[in-house]
């Protein structure tokens, strides 16, 4: 077997993997996304006239998807305040 690709030449350290791209780091649209798929599923199912566990289902998945977001603008506006607890890159 050959040296990785990654080696320096024979010191057994491995250069750090490069940064990955702001769009890829970003969850908002993906938790945006969510949610708007867990409403839209429970309007249909509403439309439709299912009832029972998976109405009530989607409805919590919206509920809790609107909930992250809220954490997540939570967090975004400590780290700009400079706050020691908030977590970075939301």
């Amino acid at each position: 077997m050959g040296r990785p690709i990654n080696d320096r030449g024979g010191s057994g350290r491995f250069r750090p993997p490069p940064e990955l791209p702001k769009r890829l780091l970003d969850l908002w649209p993906v938790v945006v996304a969510g949610t708007a798929v867990w409403f839209v599923v429970f309007l249909v199912l509403l439309l439709t006239g299912v009832t029972g566990l998976w109405l009530w289902t989607t409805l919590a998945g919206g509920a809790l998807g609107l909930l992250g977001l809220a954490v997540m603008a939570w967090q975004r506006s400590a780290a700009k305040r400079g706050s020691r607890g908030a977590q970075r890159g939301l």
